[in-house]
């Protein structure tokens, strides 16, 4: 069966991927940016718009690293107000569950739940370091392998708080004069990371549970994305890592009960579109050095070797020293944390199979686009790649703000819906809707049934 493609956008803020030094580049910050690229994502029948998240701005040898695009707003306000100017298309966020609280989040989404008339969605993250824990009370207070107990018991939590409502506590009964059943919004958790007790303010909204996206890459994630999780976002935007990843999450979910209709996994991706290939090809190779240019290139090497390298030169060879793996100059940046002493290792056999350079090696390993080419070529090549399970669809991340999925959508969607595999239209009013998953079992339940559990 011909699989359908689902498709995402994503406004960067958190990562050197935007162009901001384009000419044609406008505010991260500014309303107009975010509406732009939201209303084009639901031109083009996308199943949602995400915005990321940074709790700290990063650091780079003690200075603000002026290499992120930084001054994101928060995420939920701003999609409160998307989902204003928008009808269908999801609107999903990072929330963060080691710095915040179960009831918070839950009330939050279940908001934009209802604002949005069932579009929500939220990408459970969690953080490891006790820098980004500086700008909040309880600090760096949560070891890392706690992270993940954590933030199943929080996700556990959340969902017994929008259980707390059934769809008949809502009375409204002029008649009696009653509006609430008496029991509704009670709950009670006692657990080893929260312990509370009382009632949730917010009644059920109209998935009744947001839809829940993961991006773990480590076995506890990949575990907590099987049993938990129903979109997946990954980084493996090559096919072969791609099917390798694709073929594990969606093989661990039986263990759990689930089918692999249950999780939809959607890497990140970029995109160029030209008239042909020839131009497309030449576009994208200068998005790729402005992406990574020879300071960003000399960054993200200091980043792994540990060492001040601002004396390299980024056109030259790598450097003929070892790096020192105890050693951070870049905090607050979840990449290049573990494994460094690997990471370069594998970085200086690559550079010197190929003759690369710091700036080509960076390229290499960070930089590159995901789909380059005339429209048809574009629309050939991502319907190839989920119909080989390499995933379910994309979330495309563009170079311009807001712009950058202009193209896309006006030249490449119109091929995806010739050839049958993204929708010419919205058939229902919900981001579980689009994505085709069903309710999660015990989620139905009767008015006495959810306050019984607690």
């Amino acid at each position: 069966m011909t699989k359908q493609i689902h498709l995402a956008a994503q406004l960067p803020g958190i990562h050197n991927v935007t162009v901001w030094s384009d000419p044609r580049s406008a505010s991260q910050m500014a309303i107009g940016s975010f509406v732009h690229l939201a209303r084009t994502a639901e031109r083009g029948r996308f199943d949602f718009f995400f915005l990321a998240e940074g709790l700290r701005l990063r650091e780079h040898k003690g200075r603000l690293y002026e290499l992120d695009v930084a001054g994101r707003p928060d995420n939920l306000t701003m999609l409160s107000a998307l989902a204003a100017v928008t009808t269908r298309l999801g609107v999903a966020a990072t929330v963060n569950a080691t710095f915040n609280e179960p009831y918070e989040v839950a009330r939050r989404l279940a908001t934009l739940d209802h604002l949005s008339g069932g579009r929500a969605g939220w990408n459970v993250v969690t953080s490891f370091d006790a820098f980004t824990g500086e700008n909040f009370r309880r600090g760096g207070f949560l070891a890392e392998s706690d992270r993940y107990t954590r933030a199943a018991e929080f996700l556990a939590t959340t969902r017994e708080l929008w259980d707390s409502w059934a769809a008949q506590d809502v009375l409204a009964d002029a008649a009696s004069g009653q509006f609430v059943r008496p029991g509704a919004g009670a709950f009670a958790h006692h657990g080893e990371h929260f312990d509370i007790s009382g009632r949730f303010t917010t009644p059920r909204a109209p998935q009744e549970h947001p839809v829940i996206i993961q991006a773990g890459e480590s076995d506890a994630g990949r575990d907590f994305a099987a049993s938990d999780a129903e979109v997946v976002f990954s980084k493996y935007n090559r096919l072969e890592e791609a099917r390798a990843f694709y073929r594990d999450v969606k093989g661990r979910l039986a263990r759990y009960g689930r089918s692999p209709d249950d999780l939809r996994i959607m890497p990140t991706a970029t995109v160029v579109v030209a008239d042909t290939d020839e131009e497309a090809a030449a576009y994208a190779d200068e998005i790729t050095r402005a992406q990574v240019s020879p300071q960003t290139a000399i960054a993200h090497l200091e980043a792994v070797w540990g060492r001040d390298l601002s004396a390299y030169d980024p056109d030259g060879p790598l450097p003929d020293i070892d790096p020192e793996p105890e050693s951070l100059v870049l905090k607050g940046h979840s990449v290049f944390r573990t494994g460094r002493a690997e990471t370069a290792r594998r970085w200086r056999a690559l550079a010197e199979e190929r003759g690369l350079s710091i700036r080509e090696l960076m390229i290499e390993v960070h930089g590159g686009q995901t789909f380059v080419g005339s429209p048809h070529t574009v629309a050939d090549a991502i319907d190839h790649f989920v119909q080989t399970d390499g995933a379910d669809g994309f979330v495309f991340a563009t170079h311009l703000t807001p712009a950058g999925l202009d193209d896309f959508v006006d030249r490449v969607v119109p091929l995806l819906q010739e050839k049958g595999v993204h929708r010419p239209d919205y058939t229902g009013t919900t981001l579980r809707h689009h994505l085709g998953l069903r309710r999660r079992p015990g989620t139905e339940r009767t008015s006495g049934s959810a306050r019984e559990a607690s």
